[in-house]
């Protein structure tokens, strides 16, 4: 019974019912926030003021994601977006599988090859809306492919967002007492990765029927424009390419996005008298995303100041008994839960590490299976969470015409296809590792 009277608890129990009910996910962050205040102790108007002096935790990616959103429409004005998005139609030929494929590659390589993460998916992804009608595919096929290409390679692969990932789990272990090195984290957490594959491919199968969607006036008339390839859509493609430079020089994403945008300005793709408009659209396209970040930053800080995470893990063992699978169980559970609300795996984990790693070792895991418990359970949050820019990425591409659901379209199905598998493998694989 104290565990089910957790803050904690009660609080994501209160914010997975109401966006289940499509209340916005802004005010079900909010009112959950301040429930796991009152839940705590701590007081409505303590609540909102630590709630308020927290979202500013985000505040450098919620800028990237504004200043990414007006590169985005830039690109998208150009027409630069429509020649890419006819190549790839000229490639896919009505095949809903090839693609998925693509679009999974290219998630892939958002978070590898050229880390630029959700920003690609609001520029590719309205083009490609009609094609995706005409075919009657199931625009839940590319939430899921999104969701794998986002997540999969930052949890095995130690490239760019995946080597930020195993730096802070490496970290975060060594912190709390248990000696691992930066390899010990891929050769543990490479079952996650798999077990995301049987997802995803479980996913591709199931969602394959067709289903309907209405195609929009502005749809076909993009459709049936003919694009030619012109000195800005060359001088678009360099702004990418120094939006990446920069980032990887100064590892700051604002000032990539604000180096690529002012390429544009001095080259007047983007008129002078049109900044305000570039702003406009890149807050109509990503804002949703930066706000929601920074309001989950402010959630997060109330369940962290509330200290019912502590409390819920020690509840939690209490009921042990000395069982590893009961404590695996107990781990990755309260994983999927602390996650589940933040929405965020790279900033839990050293709060997870903290307090499972010392448990972990008196119940005898290996260092091995602690590193994967930790993974896994950090990487919960990311997929199915509403505020996770894995599921708030592909709703603001797959949603441009108004047909796509934020909850039950994007995050119900990562949450199947992606969460349930690595579950299953978060609580079973560290007892043979």
């Amino acid at each position: 019974m104290e565990i089910l009277l957790n803050p904690v608890i009660i609080s994501v129990i209160v914010l997975s019912v109401l966006c289940l009910l499509k209340l916005p996910v802004l005010l079900a962050l909010l009112v959950s926030a301040l429930i796991a205040g009152l839940a705590a102790g701590i007081g409505l108007t303590e609540s909102i003021g630590i709630f308020v002096g927290g979202m500013g935790g985000n505040a450098n990616t919620a800028l990237s994601y504004i200043l990414l959103g007006a590169l985005a429409y830039t690109i998208n004005k150009t027409g630069a977006a429509d020649i890419l998005a006819k190549k790839i139609a000229s490639v896919v030929k009505g095949n809903k599988f090839t693609l998925a494929i693509i679009i999974t590659l290219t998630a892939m390589a958002s978070g590898t090859i050229v880390p630029i993460h959700i920003a690609f998916i609001p520029i590719l992804i309205p083009p490609l809306l009609s094609l995706m009608n005409k075919m009657k595919m199931d625009r839940r096929m590319l939430a899921i492919c999104f969701g794998f290409g986002l997540k999969a390679p930052y949890i095995t692969i130690p490239i760019a967002y995946g080597a930020i990932f195993h730096g802070i789990i490496k970290d975060s272990v060594n912190s709390a007492g248990l000696n691992v090195g930066l390899s010990d984290i891929w050769k543990s957490t490479w079952m996650a990765g798999l077990a995301m594959l049987v997802g995803l491919v479980f996913g591709l199968i199931y969602l394959s029927k067709d289903r309907n969607y209405e195609d929009k006036d502005e749809d076909k008339n993009k459709e049936t424009k003919e694009v030619v390839i012109e000195l800005k859509h060359w001088l678009t493609l360099a702004a990418g390419i120094v939006a990446l430079v920069v980032q990887l020089i100064t590892e700051s994403l604002p000032l990539g996005a604000l180096a690529a945008l002012t390429l544009l300005i001095a080259t007047r793709v983007i008129k002078w008298n049109d900044i305000q408009e570039m702003l406009d659209g890149g807050i109509k396209l990503m804002g949703f995303i930066a706000f929601v970040m920074l309001i989950a930053s402010g959630y997060a800080t109330v369940i962290r100041e509330s200290g019912a995470v502590d409390s819920l893990v020690e509840s939690a063992f209490a009921l042990l008994g000395g069982s590893k699978l009961a404590g695996s169980f107990t781990m990755i559970a309260l994983g999927l839960v602390i996650t589940m609300g933040i929405g965020t795996s790279f900033g839990t984990v050293p709060v997870i590490a903290a307090i499972y790693v010392p448990l972990a070792v008196k119940l005898g895991f290996s260092p091995a299976a602690i590193i994967f418990m930790i993974a896994v359970a950090a990487a919960l949050g990311d997929a199915g969470s509403p505020a996770s820019d894995t599921t708030l990425g592909p709703t603001a591409g797959l949603n441009a015409d108004g047909q796509h659901d934020h909850i039950w379209d994007t995050c119900v199905p990562q949450f199947i296809c992606y969460d349930i598998p690595l579950l299953i493998v978060g609580i079973i694989w560290p007892l043979f590792i």
